[in-house]
């Protein structure tokens, strides 16, 4: 029987680099709250979908940042709760993503309604599935110390446990492989039925005039439906590789490249959604945008307005457009 490998250790650069990250998925993560609960225009289902896993992705950095700022070193009450909580939150996330490919392809490809029914589901699986087997992992004592070779200072599946492959599979393993698989394979079926839709339309476009004003919004949704896989992949991989490594009892899982891979991988993912669907969206980014600099510009025009309120008349008002005029109708397509 081989020898265990030994703790992994970490060296307060590779700690204070996955800390940053955790730090820019919480506020990537609570930036997408913010956006969703300030703007009713923007609230699509796809992006309430974005919004619960924003919330799993708000819970899995703040629990990944206490475990990596305390680098637990034994099992302790708090290193069961850090550990129960980054399952279930890091689970979840994996849920709502898959979640948000499916609806995509069931509203695009396959053109089905989707109604209540279809969320509940969603959030029976994505919520109720992870809190069971995070309910079962520490009722069975199996959530604990891991020496840091499978996880970057947090706690995981405890490395005592006679049956820890199973339980690292159940914990996170096998429905992070499981997304591997399905997130490109939805995609791709997505964008295969995007293109086919643009080939017909293309007979049309020379007696439409405005077609190739579209064109732009249309290669800039192309590549984000190639990126969303393609990100999630590259973030998650590490992690993979690291659980393959481990069971090998390769000594090459201790590679510090590879550790702080892991750490920001596991943790980033709320900022990638952020950049995705913030960021490089336009109508989200043009709203906040405008809405900083507003209030950067009330801010300045404050004190002059106090003053000129003091001498001068309010003017009788004749022309004021009503709501309806005022609120900007956004396109959330």
């Amino acid at each position: 029987m081989p020898v265990p490998l030994p703790p992994t250790e970490l060296y307060a650069s590779e700690r204070v680099v996955v800390l940053v990250s955790c730090v820019l998925s919480f506020l990537g993560s609570s930036l997408l709250v913010c956006t969703h609960a300030l703007w009713p225009e923007l609230r699509t289902r796809p992006r309430q979908l974005l919004l619960y896993l924003s919330l799993a992705d708000l819970l899995s950095a703040l629990s990944y940042f206490y475990g990596v700022l305390q680098d637990f070193d034994r099992t302790s009450w708090d290193c069961v709760l850090q550990g129960a909580l980054s399952t279930f939150s890091n689970t979840s996330s994996f849920f709502w993503t898959m979640a948000i490919a499916v609806y995509l392809y069931i509203t695009i490809v396959r053109g089905s309604p989707t109604g209540t029914g279809l969320l509940c589901s969603f959030h029976a699986v994505s919520w109720g599935v992870p809190l069971g087997i995070t309910v079962a992992a520490v009722a069975l004592k199996k959530i604990g110390y891991d020496a840091s070779n499978v996880s970057v200072g947090w706690c995981w599946v405890n490395l005592d446990a006679e049956d820890r492959v199973l339980w690292m599979l159940l914990t996170g393993k096998v429905w992070e492989m499981l997304a591997y698989v399905t997130l490109p394979v939805l995609y791709i079926l997505i964008k295969k039925h995007i293109n086919r839709a643009h080939a017909a339309l293309s007979e049309y476009r020379p007696i439409l005039s405005r077609a190739p004003a579209f064109q732009p919004r249309t290669s800039i949704a192309d590549k984000k439906l190639i990126l969303i896989p393609v990100i999630f992949i590259i973030l998650r991989i590490w992690s993979t590789v690291r659980f393959i490594l481990t069971l090998c009892n390769s000594p090459a899982v201790q590679n510090p490249v590879l550790v702080v891979l892991h750490g920001i991988g596991n943790t980033f993912q709320g900022g990638a959604n952020c950049i995705m669907f913030v960021l490089c969206t336009r109508v989200v980014r043009t709203r906040l945008f405008s809405s900083i600099c507003c209030c950067h510009h009330d801010e300045l025009d404050w004190p002059l307005q106090r003053s000129n309120s003091s001498w001068q008349h309010p003017e009788p008002h004749t022309d004021v457009p009503g709501p309806e005029r005022t609120k900007p109708r956004l396109s959330i397509t």
